[in-house]
């Protein structure tokens, strides 16, 4: 659609402005804008057509797409927006635009959607017909407006007023509601505090009766295990064949009491935080050969096993992999009829995870399932669950040693195909290359993301929320190194460092700062940042730290 031209005139005096403001407004009626409209237009020709009048200026309307364009070409020695008027002008309309080489002012000025407008030769024929008018006329035109807006203006101020006090009155209302929400608030906090208070207390309760219970229980278990091994074994009286049978059951169910009630009371531990894993250098290869070994004997079904030569040994707690890895088996035995049970161990290099897979052909968990399954005592409804012996506790007790041991355990299952349950551990080789570390840091997912970046590459890992813990936690157990964040709460990573170097235990202990503020970082101490943080950055900072502060 091409522009369509309504109109134009010449300025070459100053009181050609007066008939430039009433054309503009005439267009600006007949375009379809609004009386408050037809204003600013005239108003903006008028500011811009006393700028140009002087040096002579052709003014051309024009409708083009759905807007007004005014555009003005001027010989005006002085740039254009500089102007006062143009400045005022923008202000009234959508927009001003100059270009000085040739001198031209455009304004436009966006149409209704659906204006209500006669056809453009319609609007160039009435227009051209427009009588001349004088500047009183103008100014009585002017003053007609100033008296319009100045009625629309106290018409507003009224309605302002009147939706003031409405608005008055409704915040009142919602204040008053707010007020009776906020004492709702503080009385359901408290409740809440209460029982917070009262689960709490049932925790510990509940741990202290795992702990007196388990404890109660293995001194009789021991007992008759004790008292077991010496009816059969060599220097005790001869024993029939069934008395030797029934022995043997009584010491078979003995050990598995025992073995049942040792990860009720590891269950306790871990869930009161008392459980801590004692890293050191695993044989991965042994302990899964002697797995085989183990739990082959009391299985019908085939168990293999294969361990990659790059995880022959692991940094890790090797009686937590060893239950963990019991439990899976058992179950993988213990819901396979047919098929076999196939337990491998790799190397996932690019996640720097040791990947422990056990998987069967066995009856497999439907989807629904899948994670009750870790979920206490809980055991899948199924005729196999029934005939089978069980507590339910086994795979909540592994994903806890697993977590324990910063790893993961996931489920994959397909009912009548089988099970795989996969075990995710970081991987380290070799030894610990630093002793102790504390990660002072009020952010909890960053203290994880650093703890799995630095397992098996510090032997122990203790974590702060802030300052003040920090500064217990390293009074009660010296770090070698210390991951510093400098924005926590309480105490801030300046005054944690100003605290060290009063005390001549702290004093040199190295420190990585690790921080999303780097401007704010201490000097004089290894600086990553948080955001994309690699670990072999952080292990680089923390060895050059550590190196640093031996020299």
């Amino acid at each position: 659609m091409t522009a369509t031209e309504l109109a134009r005139m010449r300025l070459s005096r100053e009181q050609d402005v007066f008939a430039l403001r009433r054309l503009g407004r005439a267009v600006a009626e007949l375009s379809g804008l609004e009386a408050q409209d037809q204003i600013r237009v005239a108003t903006a020709l008028s500011e811009i057509g006393r700028e140009v009048a002087a040096s002579g200026a052709g003014v051309v309307f024009t409708l083009d797409r759905g807007e007004l364009r005014i555009a003005i070409e001027h010989a005006a020695s002085t740039d254009p927006r500089g102007w006062e008027g143009l400045a005022l002008a923008g202000r009234l309309v959508d927009s001003v635009t100059t270009d000085t080489e040739p001198g031209r002012i455009t304004i436009t000025k966006r149409l209704p959607a659906h204006p209500s407008r006669p056809p453009a030769e319609h609007i160039h024929e009435r227009l051209a017909h427009l009588a001349p008018i004088t500047a009183l006329d103008e100014l009585r035109e002017q003053n007609k407006e100033l008296a319009e807006t100045l009625e629309d203006v106290r018409r507003l101020n009224a309605e302002l007023q009147e939706t003031n006090q409405g608005v008055m009155a409704l915040y009142n209302q919602l204040s008053s509601e707010l007020e009776e929400t906020n004492r709702g608030v503080v009385a359901l906090y408290a409740e809440l505090d209460e029982k917070s208070s009262q689960l709490r207390q049932a925790a510990e309760a509940r741990n202290r009766f795992w702990t007196t219970v388990s404890h109660e229980l293995r001194t009789p278990l021991n007992s008759i295990i004790g008292l077991v091994r010496l009816l059969v074994g060599p220097g005790g009286e001869p024993l029939t064949e069934e008395q030797t049978h029934q022995v043997g059951l009584i010491g078979g169910s003995a050990g598995t009491l025992l073995s049942l009630v040792s990860e009720l009371l590891d269950m306790a531990k871990a869930e009161s935080g008392r459980l801590r894993p004692e890293l050191a250098t695993v044989d991965l290869g042994r302990l899964v050969h002697q797995l085989h070994l183990t739990m082959q004997a009391t299985s019908d079904v085939a168990l293999r096993t294969e361990v990659t030569d790059e995880v022959t040994e692991i940094y890790t707690d090797e009686v937590m992999l060893t239950r963990v890895l019991r439990n899976l088996l058992s179950n993988a035995l213990k819901f396979t009829r047919q098929g076999e049970v196939r337990l491998s161990a790799r190397l996932d290099e690019p996640a720097g995870q040791v990947v422990i897979t056990v998987a069967d052909t066995g009856i497999g968990i439907p989807q629904e399932y899948l994670r009750q399954v870790f979920e206490e005592f809980f055991q899948v409804p199924s005729p196999a669950q029934a005939e089978s012996k069980g507590t339910g506790i086994g795979l909540s007790y592994a994903a806890k040693l697993t977590e324990m041991l910063d790893g993961a355990l996931e489920l994959a299952s397909t009912v009548g195909e089988g099970t795989t349950a996969t075990v995710r551990l970081p991987y380290h080789g070799g030894r610990p290359q630093v002793g102790r570390l504390l990660i002072a840091d009020d952010d909890e997912g960053f203290r994880a993301a650093a703890r799995r970046m630095l397992y098996g590459f510090a032997g122990q890992v203790d974590e702060a929320a802030d300052g003040v813990e920090a500064l217990e936690v390293m009074k009660d157990r010296r770090p070698d190194v210390v991951v510093l964040d400098m924005l926590m709460p309480r105490l801030d990573g300046n005054a944690l460092l100003q605290r060290m170097s009063e005390d001549d235990d702290l004093r040199e202990v190295a420190v990585v700062v690790v921080t999303v503020a780097p401007g704010k970082a201490a000097e004089g101490h290894p600086v990553l940042s948080k955001l994309d943080l690699r670990r072999e950055e952080l292990l680089r900072a923390v060895l050059q730290a550590a190196g640093a502060d031996r020299a």
